[in-house]
């Protein structure tokens, strides 16, 4: 009969565990409610141990969004193949995927990070690193959608849509978790939609926009995102408008009968 031995592991082997242990509590409560005891016991060791490999609850936590940052940042990397449509809706497919499997730990991503307990202020170390990870997310997805229209040197026109739709799409995701009323699927379409809608209205005003837009349009297929969303437009523009309700005359008074 053999007994298991208990394998120790390296210095970054275990901070690795930690982090993914860390990563996993996050993904189904808030981080502020996440103890590091809770930790230690699903990691199997001690909560000394975990401040020998973390000096705080913040540092590890710092630790799991970067990692959690560098998947979110790699969700919208997407081949260049086929129309743009169909490739922003495997993009969002992706993103929302990340979002249902961590969303608290996206909720706390996107607010800044973990709340801390009352009395205590959130070093600004801390607020910069959480910042700045939230902007490599951003900028990444930015620096892919540039890519997939093929721009190097974007107008400025382009850069607010860009950054507007990315916006969007977090605030999108916040909402969508805090009750999930909208079928999942619905919203990442719409978030396709958006993409078409924001570059067709900046290309109303700019000749450079509209020369991005007619590439998007010609390749779509006819049941594509875009070209859906272009029927559906044109469907409501035809719609004729209702036809008005007749007005009700107002009831008369009664006569006065002869007096008697």
């Amino acid at each position: 009969m053999t007994t298991g031995v208990r394998r120790r592991m390296g210095v970054d082997e275990r901070r690795q565990q930690l982090i993914g242990v860390a990563l996993d509590l996050f993904s189904r409560r808030s981080p502020d409610e996440v103890s590091i005891d809770e930790i230690a016991a699903a990691a199997g060791i001690s909560r000394p141990l975990v401040y020998h490999y973390f000096p705080g609850k913040l540092s590890l936590y710092e630790a799991a969004l970067k990692r959690a940052a560098e998947d979110l940042s790699a969700r919208f990397a997407e081949p260049h193949e086929g129309p743009l449509g169909a490739r922003l809706l495997r993009v969002m497919r992706r993103y929302f995927d990340f979002v249902d499997e961590h969303g608290p730990g996206f909720s706390a991503l996107m607010r800044g990070g973990p709340a801390v307990p009352a009395g205590e202020s959130r070093p600004m170390s801390h607020v910069s690193a959480t910042n700045a990870l939230i902007d490599s997310v951003r900028q990444a997805a930015y620096e892919q959608i540039l890519a997939h229209l093929g721009v190097t040197d974007p107008p400025a026109r382009l850069e607010l849509v860009i950054r507007s739709w990315i916006s969007l799409a977090e605030s999108t995701a916040l909402i969508w978790l805090d009750g999930r009323r909208i079928p999942r699927a619905e919203l990442e379409i719409q978030l396709v939609h958006d993409f078409a809608a924001l570059t067709a209205v900046s290309a109303a005003f700019d000749d450079g926009m509209r020369r991005l837009l007619r590439p998007m349009l010609q390749d779509e297929p006819a049941d594509g995102p875009f070209s859906d969303l272009a029927t559906r437009l044109l469907a409501l523009a035809a719609e004729p408008e209702p036809e008005p309700r007749p007005e009700r005359e107002p009831e008369r008074e009664p006569e006065p009968g002869p007096m008697a």
